[in-house]
């Protein structure tokens, strides 16, 4: 088993997102958890795009890293440039840390539904094309 931390800025949305599809494609391979520098809540809209991607992350929760300060990670990837540029100092004896930087959907600035809707899903499925490669790449080998 290969414990992982995603981490972002509020651990609402993309961390989130992260966190469902990581779990859904290392399956029993993998403990996931995920944090932020701050704590934000979960993103409603974060849950219903994972919803339409047939994963509910509706039970999740927004968490900070300190919480998991004792747990020995092996693999930490940051999914926004604020957390890798500000992330603390996380004692792994042999993590390996990995950065992509998505764009944040809860960031956009419109009152146009189906404009917001179609950035949360461009977002998810990035996210859900980097999971799925991470597993395959990183744990499955």
């Amino acid at each position: 088993m290969k414990n992982i931390l995603i981490l972002c800025t509020g651990n609402s949305c993309r961390s989130q997102m992260a966190h469902g599809f990581m779990k859904f494609y290392g399956g029993e391979n993998v403990f996931v958890y995920s944090a932020g520098i701050e704590t934000h809540g979960l993103n409603p809209r974060a849950v219903s795009i994972m919803k339409e991607a047939g994963l509910d992350i509706s039970e999740h929760t927004s968490n900070h890293v300190d919480e998991y300060a004792a747990i020995d990670f092996d693999h930490i990837i940051t999914v926004c440039d604020h957390a890798n540029e500000n992330c603390p100092h996380i004692p792994s004896k042999n993590a390996q840390r990995w950065h992509k930087n998505f764009s944040d959907p809860s960031k956009l600035n419109s009152q146009d539904e189906n404009e917001i809707h179609a950035a949360f899903a461009a977002t998810c499925n990035e996210i859900k094309d980097y999971c799925k490669a991470f597993v395959k790449t990183h744990l499955l080998n």
